[in-house]
């Protein structure tokens, strides 16, 4: 059964729901079953001798759990002589068994469910009368991975989240990103590593901060397996919302991670990875969502934490926190004595350019560049996500540049790299095709300058070309004859005092000379100015757009003038026409 067909089977079920349940809420219940449906397709293979291993240890008087464990060939058993199919058997009994079936999962289990509040969703259902059958249709699919892979469930639960998201009018972007642009980040988070990813039985750490479903993890695993099935990689996440987090860590149960590294919860105001370092790291945290609610919290790391909090360079202002994912992601990365780290961030535009001088967006630019921690930034085309349709960039961060990339930062506009979809998906119409993440990675890759059809493509900077200093330029106060005012106490006495009204600013790139400049820009201009350097204020942006600008002249006047005369012409004969 393939997905199309698979997820189209299970959405029948919202036939079953209709006019008991809202449309909103057919997720609450689909969703947990899918899931449920899954982890009882994986232990069937093993019920029995689970079971038998269950009443030896018992027996003996011995905790059972370890054996289990070895017993499913998994990292979650059941000890319920029940399963999907035999709770058909006895349909008067069905709310009665489907509570105790799943109270008999380990505890990792158990706590998926508890998060989809399936208790809860299971008296409702027998009180509609619908238990028996919503279950039974559950059963009747055969979802083993044999069947439908890891890859396929994957893809099955992000087109169930998006069709739930629309009907409830919420943003399925929130839950999970394109598979493409992870395969992307994937790809440039990886390539310089090869040769030492591929040696037999390497073992690698893989976090993301906004985990949704685990897709950015799952396809992680996906290329490490087919690069080097020898290697391993040791997942780790947090994600806030309850029913992505369920689906997070029943998928990671699946597929024997240790689910103890999921954690459920805000990261920004509550770290479920305190202390803790990764090697690779990914994250698409939510764009332009305000921090007001953990503002607190964050303010007090900031201030009394500083750089040995998260959040040291600088707050970003509250109406977007994604920055601060920027921020937390640094924070987890791995000391250079100990390997350092690599990570990969989906941004939108502000964070390249938002906050003057001296700003909390601007401070945390600085800390990137002047840290040497910035590898490359990747401008991806419009409408590539599910929720919004605006431009999105993807930055790739470490602490352990190899020698060729050190005080460098390589752009790369891959926003005319894409396909249309052959069907919209909410704001997404754009795909990136195999051979555009191939051209992306290998310019990456290569860290070289390219152009394509006369338009450059990928540009590399030093540090400090996004760098500048903030002059304040102060005029003269002048009294009605024109005379400039000169102060009459302490330091001021005798200097010409600053008129708040003519003051000025002016931003002067770190590559130049700031007296040079002033005398060049400035001082033709306003004989009597000055700078006053006590305000002056280092800055940093990224001006992404402007670096690939290329200038397109007009046309020449005479061929204007020509097509104009050619239009008039013909408006002038179509009248004749009507006239006549």
């Amino acid at each position: 059964m393939n997905q199309q067909s698979l997820s189209a089977f299970i959405w029948s079920v919202a036939d079953l729901l209709r006019g008991d349940y809202k449309q909103s809420e057919y997720g609450r219940i689909i969703l947990p079953f899918t899931v449920l449906r899954r982890l009882d397709c994986v232990l069937e293979p093993t019920k029995a001798a689970v079971l038998a291993e269950l009443a030896d240890k018992q027996a003996q008087g011995l905790n059972p759990e370890p054996f289990l464990l070895r017993k499913a060939g998994q990292s979650f058993f059941n000890t319920s002589p029940l399963n999907m199919k035999k709770l058909m058997g006895d349909q008067d009994n069905i709310r009665e068994n489907l509570h105790s079936y799943v109270n008999a999962f380990s505890p990792a289990v158990r706590d998926v469910f508890e998060r989809f509040e399936f208790d809860s969703m299971v008296e409702r259902l027998a009180k509609s009368g619908l238990l028996y059958q919503v279950t039974e249709k559950f059963a009747q699919i055969d979802l083993h991975p044999d069947v439908v892979d890891n890859h396929q469930m994957g893809l099955v639960f992000e087109e169930l989240i998006r069709k739930f998201a629309e009907l409830s009018n919420e943003t399925a972007g929130e839950h999970f990103t394109p598979r493409e642009v992870i395969r992307l980040m994937v790809n440039l988070l990886f390539i310089e590593d090869d040769e030492v990813l591929s040696k037999p039985g390497v073992v690698r750490t893989i976090y993301d901060p906004t985990a949704g479903t685990g897709g950015m993890l799952s396809i992680a695993g996906e290329y490490l397996a087919e690069h080097n099935p020898q290697a391993r990689l040791t997942v780790f996440g947090q994600e806030l919302n309850a029913e992505s987090y369920a689906i997070c860590k029943a998928d990671m149960l699946i597929k024997g991670q240790d689910v103890a590294s999921i954690a459920f919860g805000n990261t920004l105001s509550d770290d479920g990875h305190p202390h803790k370092t990764f090697d690779y790291m990914l994250s698409n945290p939510p764009f332009g969502v305000e921090w007001k609610k953990v503002e607190k919290e964050i303010r007090k790391e900031h201030e009394s934490q500083g750089f040995n909090g998260r959040f040291g360079p600088g707050l970003p202002r509250v109406s977007d926190g994604s920055m601060l994912f920027l921020l937390h992601l640094i924070s987890k990365m791995r000391p250079i004595a100990d390997g350092g780290s690599r990570f990969g961030i989906v941004l939108n535009g502000s964070p390249l350019f938002t906050g003057g001088a001296g700003s909390g967006e601007s401070e945390i630019r600085r800390y990137v560049l002047e840290n040497d921690l910035l590898e490359a930034i990747i401008g991806l085309p419009t409408d590539m996500f599910y929720n919004t349709g605006i431009s999105t960039y993807v930055w790739i961060v470490s602490n352990r540049k190899p020698a060729h990339r050190k005080g460098k930062v390589q752009l790369i506009d891959a926003s005319g790299m894409w396909q249309k979809m052959r069907k919209s998906l909410g704001s997404k119409r754009k795909e990136l095709s195999e051979s555009h993440i191939d051209e992306v990675t290998r310019l990456f890759g290569q860290f070289l300058e390219s152009e394509q059809d006369g338009k450059p493509i990928s540009r590399i900077f030093d540090n400090t070309a996004f760098g500048y200093r903030t002059i304040t330029v102060e005029r003269p106060e002048r009294d009605d004859a024109g005379k400039i005012v000169v102060g009459v106490k302490g330091k001021q006495k005798g200097k010409p005092q600053a008129d708040a009204k003519l003051r000025d600013t002016e931003n002067v790139p770190l590559s130049e000379d700031v007296e040079a400049y002033f005398k060049r820009e400035v001082l033709p201009h306003a004989a009597d100015a000055w700078i006053d350097h006590e305000k002056t204020k280092i800055g940093y942006e990224i001006p992404f757009n402007r670096h690939f600008y290329v200038f397109q002249p007009p046309r020449p006047l005479a061929e204007i003038d020509a097509e104009l005369r050619g239009v008039v012409g013909k408006i002038q004969t179509m009248l004749a026409e009507v006239m006549g």
